[in-house]
């Protein structure tokens, strides 16, 4: 019993991490009703930005207000280099334009810093400890803790401010917000610079756990399981989603595993993904208007 707890619940924080890339896709997805397919891209451009100006020694704070800043100058470029001229396009273009995106923010992160793998140390130790008999990693709780702060924040900012609310009626009418003085190009510029903040902390956390490397940006693919079953709208969707994902998938390899003689943790979310597609197109959390068209 406690060994399946202990996977259950290092399942369920590894899941708390895929809802953090996951909140990335889901803001920008509020605000322009597309799936950013650069978001993993900017995961791992942040994270080894990051890297470098640490092993350049600079301090951890300095370094990561310096990335933050630079996340922000790169969602202000994404604005008005790719979003501004294909503003009046359909979602199919503007996700097209986003996967070209993620291809030119990869090549050129790996040109100018290199693609040599950054072992990245932000001062959490990955040791278990004993908790009621349970051997639970303390990176795995701190890093959860982060998570939960960072979408509690999120969730205030949207919910109580003039940004939040502006926000929410881009996302439920973009033009009728525009009518009522609502100016898009700013917000997409706020959007894109929080989801760039979060795929920092996302990829401090993620390159702490596996290094800072090219693979970091790969984990798009484990978000959008994440974001099917949660819903593309619903910030408190991406973390229920993800620790659906998380749990499953380490019970599954776990119990499941040995039945078909290898890892199933690779392909077992999108198994989980496609049933919820079938049962709920729309996500837990997603509008259910979707399930009827």
């Amino acid at each position: 019993m406690a060994f399946f707890l202990e996977t259950l619940i290092a399942g369920l924080f590894a899941g708390l991490m895929y809802g953090l890339v996951a909140i990335g896709f889901v803001l920008i997805y509020k605000a322009s009703g597309v799936f950013n397919f650069a978001q993993g891209a900017m995961v791992f451009l942040a994270a080894l930005v990051f890297v470098t100006l640490v092993e350049r020694g600079v301090h951890f704070w300095v370094a990561f207000a310096a990335t933050s800043a630079l996340m922000v100058l790169v969602a202000i470029a994404i604005e008005a280099l790719v979003l501004r001229p294909l503003r009046n396009r359909d979602p199919l273009t503007l996700f097209m334009a986003t996967l070209g995106l993620s291809f030119v923010i990869d090549g050129a992160t790996q040109f100018f810093l290199g693609t040599d793998v950054h072992m990245l140390d932000i001062g959490i130790e990955d040791i278990a400890q004993d908790y009621g008999g349970l051997f639970i990693s303390q990176f795995d709780i701190i890093a959860s803790l982060i998570v939960v702060a960072l979408v509690a924040a999120l969730a205030l900012v949207f919910s109580k401010t003039r940004m939040g609310i502006s926000l929410r009626a881009v996302a439920d009418d973009t033009l009728a917000a525009q009518s009522i003085g609502i100016r898009l190009p700013v917000i997409w510029r706020i959007v894109w610079s929080v989801a760039g903040i979060v795929a920092l902390v996302a990829g401090l956390l993620w390159g702490a756990r596996q290094g800072v490397q090219y693979s970091l940006s790969l984990v798009t693919l484990k978000a959008l399981p994440v974001l099917i079953i949660g819903g593309f709208s619903s910030i408190p969707g991406a973390i229920v989603g993800g620790l659906i994902v998380g749990a499953s998938e380490a019970l599954a390899d776990i119990y499941l595993g040995p039945l078909v003689n290898g890892s199933v943790s690779t392909w077992f979310a999108y198994i989980l993904a496609v049933a919820f597609l079938l049962v709920r197109p729309a996500g837990l959390f997603g509008d259910r208007d979707i399930e009827r068209v």
